[in-house]
């Protein structure tokens, strides 16, 4: 699959451009893994994010999808709204992630 241009960061630079296969492709690309569990929270996501117009900070996130925000970090290993946001075509997060 051809992936679309992409910023220094990984995501892209033209958010219109995003699609479920354009993100996996994307995860694949950086030898990110992408399972059931995080594609979920993936798609989660953009429900927000379509409904508010605006990446969630992982707080609210964790509250939105009914899960401890411990266990969010967990699953993801790291900062998740970073990965979140970046493999399901969403701006960059602020603040801290």
């Amino acid at each position: 699959m051809n992936i679309p241009n992409r910023d220094g960061d990984g995501y892209l630079v033209d958010m219109s451009d995003w699609t479920p296969e354009i993100g996996r492709a994307m995860a694949e690309a950086d030898g990110y893994e992408l399972n059931d569990k995080k594609w979920e929270q993936i798609i989660k996501a953009r429900e927000y994010y379509e409904e508010f117009a605006l990446v969630p900070p992982i707080r609210k996130f964790a509250k939105y999808l009914d899960e401890d925000q411990k266990d969010v970090f967990e699953l993801w290993m790291t900062g998740p709204m970073k990965p979140i946001t970046k493999y399901g075509g969403m701006p960059k997060p602020t603040g801290c992630v």
